[in-house]
């Protein structure tokens, strides 16, 4: 689970970090909270994530931790996307508020169950 995490946030680093030098050369920042999202969420908050795998949870593959794992890559996606679209006025906030509400939660259950995980591997040990 540690290599798929790392790759992915490395993956989000790419695009957040592109999305930012955009920004910078067309003197339009209108993403700002688009790139933050992508860079906390999806490279750093993964990268963490990858890091506690490899250094207190063995690095074991369970249900719960591949479960973990979608449930944030699926959170990170959809947050990004609709922040993208609601920052970019491609669509109304009435119509991605509820994408936005659900990745949300889908994220934030994510992290709980990364606490879980933490939580057995203690009890484990």
């Amino acid at each position: 689970m540690d290599r798929k995490f790392i790759l992915t946030s490395f993956g989000y680093a790419i695009i957040g970090l592109a999305l930012g030098i955009f920004m910078a050369a067309s003197k339009n920042h209108g993403q700002l909270v688009t790139h933050a999202h992508i860079m906390l969420i999806g490279f750093v908050v993964s990268f963490i994530y990858g890091l506690c795998h490899k250094l207190w949870l063995n690095n074991i593959i369970s249900p719960l931790s591949k479960l973990q794992f979608y449930l944030h890559q699926a959170g990170t996606v959809g947050v990004v996307i609709g922040l993208f679209l609601l920052y970019g006025n491609f669509v109304a906030v009435e119509a991605v508020d509820p994408v936005l509400a659900v990745s949300s939660i889908a994220v934030l259950i994510g992290m709980v169950l990364m606490k879980v995980l933490f939580i057995q591997s203690s009890k484990s040990q």
